[in-house]
């Protein structure tokens, strides 16, 4: 654990846009959750804002009455949000600078380096804090090209892709991941985003800050370290985007690079447009597990809702007409648990078990 937190997530809290800082609310491994900023819900519970369950993390006005209330700075200041082209909302670099001026060190998984800018690196120069730009692209020489490599790897591979970016893939992953271990199946995660880099999983590549010749080169690498450190089981990949997404169809080099045994479908059912293009209407369910399973020659093994929109008897009834249509396991994992994907898993991969 690198040390304590707070999580900037200002009037992004309920919003697609707050995924960094849901990632981390819902548990990280490298960070102990101190509080998280946003103004239009404090004195709030986050989990209770988030999930509907209270889990002691407290959402604070700003910074400054954070740490009044706190009784001291946090280790770390992370930026929480995702906006759309991964770059910082002006409004917002008061706070940082105001966190560097006071030593306390900036985590941060934008595509605009918060070191590249003069005046937060002056800040941060002058009062000793350091800056982690964790999208920063790396150099070529630490990049993978694939290899074929990913033949070797022994452990059963699930994909956990969606309909949409930002709908809940790594939410469902990590979820699935805990649950899997806690049923005694030995299971690792391939972390493909910033947030799973944020929430300590220890086999990640950020695919959108990789250069594209070596994008597959990096998933192979990341899943066959998994493999060979661990030897687990199962091996869990976090899907990007979508395939059918105009902005991000981070799809298909996963199932081309992980070579997947079997994916699980993440959907919004609520959801209409894709997420920050209202101009265009999602491709939906169905055509996007046709797309996995004819590039793939996989299966989609299940189905998994997210929930925004919707109450728990809408929840309910979509779980109902979904198994009837497609004839798969249908659950909501922040709702339900895991267990129906588990059974599945098992039932279609019976060696996980042994």
């Amino acid at each position: 654990m690198d040390g304590t937190a707070i999580i900037l997530c200002e009037g992004n809290l309920t919003q697609p846009t707050g995924k960094t800082a849901h990632g981390l609310i819902r548990g990280t491994e490298r960070y102990r959750i101190l509080g998280v900023i946003d103004s239009e819900n404090a004195g709030k519970d986050a989990g209770l804002v988030l999930d509907k369950k209270p889990n002691g993390i407290p959402i604070f006005k700003n910074l400054e009455t954070a740490i009044e209330n706190l009784g001291g700075k946090p280790d770390y200041l992370v930026f929480g949000i995702a906006p759309d082209g991964g770059m910082l909302p002006e409004e917002l670099k008061p706070a940082i600078i105001t966190a560097l001026q006071l030593g306390i060190n900036v985590d941060c998984g934008l595509h605009q380096p918060l070191g590249d800018d003069a005046e937060l690196a002056e800040a941060a120069r002058v009062s000793g804090a350091t800056i982690r730009d964790v999208r920063k692209c790396k150099p070529v020489s630490e990049l993978h090209f694939f290899e074929g490599k990913i033949e070797q790897v022994e452990s059963i591979r699930i994909a956990i892709l969606g309909t949409d970016s930002a709908i809940g893939k790594r939410t469902t992953a990590k979820i699935l991941l805990d649950s899997l271990r806690d049923n005694g199946i030995s299971t690792e995660m391939v972390g493909t985003g910033q947030t799973a880099w944020f929430q300590g999983i220890p086999y990640c590549m950020l695919m959108d800050a990789t250069i594209n010749d070596f994008v597959a080169g990096e998933i192979e690498h990341a899943v066959f370290e998994a493999w060979k450190n661990k030897k687990p089981k199962v091996i869990l990949i976090e899907g990007q985007g979508c395939l059918t997404n105009p902005a991000y169809p981070g799809g298909f080099e996963i199932l081309a690079a992980a070579r997947p045994h079997a994916v699980i479908m993440q959907h919004a059912p609520k959801r209409k447009v894709y997420d920050g293009f209202p101009d265009y209407p999602l491709a939906g369910l169905e055509k996007e597990i046709k797309l996995v399973e004819m590039l793939s020659n996989k299966p989609v093994m299940a189905v998994t809702i997210n929930h925004e929109s919707m109450d728990e008897t809408e929840v309910e009834n979509c779980i109902k007409e979904y198994e009837l249509k497609y004839s798969l396991p249908v659950c909501d994992v922040l709702l339900d648990g895991a267990d129906k994907i588990i059974k599945e898993l098992e039932n279609r991969f019976p060696e996980v078990t042994k």
